[in-house]
């Protein structure tokens, strides 16, 4: 047995997720497990084990162990599926292999533990990295997979390390796509659209990976975005999202988003409806609908239909049973939902307080108070109290989109000589921290 001084160096040393600096928020976890579950495990998924991977790392964070246990497992199950390999080890079991490493670790099991970390060992030595002074590009691929599931700054990390297993390992399908679905869905300014290389970039991938729907979706949206007419490819990938396992990866979503913005509303309502009415348990084609649902209520200028209304409310509803842990926002827009209608604007405003009174991280408060100030302002004609919402939202010392509003909000009311509040605010304002980075 090698002592514990020796077992820690080299747990530090592997490259798993416990050793990947990924500290998500306890309610980030819960939101992940969730993302993760709606996937799906549908055969064929070509990040399947890493799928199972990083559920297995969420339930350790969350104090679930065994489940753990049991997700690392399938993990290392699903790897030998879907890369057909002749023998059931390969460099892609390295990170599962470092993962259960820690686990056992955690859990007192050192022998267990050891005995993995000399699989790790064997592994290392049997498939060295392409290049010498970087890691075996199975480790960049699934790092760069994991770090897109974190916050926006990974995203660009996530970019680099996807292009360094393409440069040594460019026959991975999977792994091109990820990587222009990444520069284009999180490193490109969505209101501009794409420039016409990484539209070039995208289309080269779509082609290369016909199979891949969610692909098709997004590059149908860029194409909508330059101007051009997708109507008639919208309602054909309709029809084959329709006929392939359910799944977050399927496309609907993003086929959604195009129906909305470039096809017509009325289109998005029916396919999301068909969806559910094929499959009506599946709790992501519910969120899928209430998301149609919601757009069309929450649209300026839009008189909906009260049955239009009801059907949203409803939808919603359910969603934050089935997503217990993780209802956050959901409850957010079911408040946003009910203080629209004027019937039940003392419904929402109980909702915003319950949030309120819930374990929220600080970047979650901010966000609430944002919203729930431009609620009182807009809905409720409530100009004194929305200033202190805004005013709580700015003291968290956060960068974030709501906090910057908040603070806007309230230079305009300092700005305005008449207004009750401005010697109150512009004091607030001299005086506000500066944000965290």
């Amino acid at each position: 047995m090698m002592s514990q001084t020796s077992l820690e160096s080299k747990l530090e040393a592997l490259q798993c997720h416990f050793t990947w600096d990924l500290d998500p928020s306890r309610s980030k976890l819960f939101r992940l497990r969730d993302q993760l579950e709606d996937i799906g495990t549908e055969e064929g998924n070509s990040w399947l084990g890493h799928i199972y991977n990083l559920r297995g790392y969420v339930q350790y964070k969350l104090g679930f162990t065994q489940d753990a246990q049991s997700l690392f497992n399938k993990a290392a199950e699903a790897f030998c599926q879907t890369r057909r390999a002749d023998s059931d080890e390969g460099p892609w079991l390295v990170v599962n292999y470092g993962n259960l490493a820690w686990l056992h670790h955690h859990l007192g099991e050192q022998a267990e533990s050891q005995a993995y970390l000399s699989k790790v060992d064997a592994l290392m030595n049997k498939y060295p990295s392409p290049s010498q002074d970087e890691l075996h590009p199975e480790i960049y691929a699934e790092k760069a997979w994991t770090l897109m599931k974190f916050s926006a700054d990974k995203k660009q990390l996530a970019a680099d390390y996807f292009q360094r297993a393409i440069r040594m390992q460019p026959d991975m399908v999977e792994w091109k796509t990820s990587h222009v679905l990444v520069l284009c869905r999180f490193l490109t300014p969505s209101n501009t659209g794409l420039d016409a290389d990484m539209l070039e970039k995208m289309r080269i991938a779509k082609e290369e990976d016909p199979e891949n729907l969610y692909l098709a979706a997004q590059y149908l949206q860029e194409c909508a975005k330059k101007g051009e007419r997708v109507e008639d490819e919208a309602r054909e990938l309709a029809t084959k999202i329709l006929k392939n396992p359910v799944s977050s990866y399927s496309g609907m979503k993003a086929l959604l988003w195009v129906c909305i913005d470039y096809v017509s509303v009325d289109e998005a309502i029916d396919l999301a409806e068909e969806a559910l009415k094929n499959y009506p348990d599946v709790r992501f084609l519910k969120s899928c609908a209430a998301f149609c649902y919601k757009w069309i209520i929450t649209s300026r200028g839009s008189y909906p239909k009260q049955s239009t209304i009801d059907r949203a409310i409803s939808l919603h509803e359910e969603l934050i049973s089935l997503y217990p842990q993780s209802s956050f926002m959901k409850r957010m827009d079911l408040a946003r939902l009910y203080g629209m209608t004027n019937h039940s604007q003392a419904k929402a405003e109980q909702i915003y307080q319950e949030v309120l009174e819930s374990d929220l991280d600080p970047a979650d408060k901010q966000l609430v108070y944002n919203k729930f100030a431009k609620y009182l302002f807009f809905v409720q004609k409530d100009s004194r109290r929305s200033v202190k919402y805004h005013m709580r939202a700015a003291e968290i010392p956060i960068q974030s989109i709501f906090r910057q509003n908040s603070i806007m909000n309230l230079e305009k009311i300092r700005d305005r000589n008449w207004h009750q509040m401005r010697r109150e605010v512009e004091e607030f304002l001299e005086n506000l921290p500066e944000p965290e980075m």
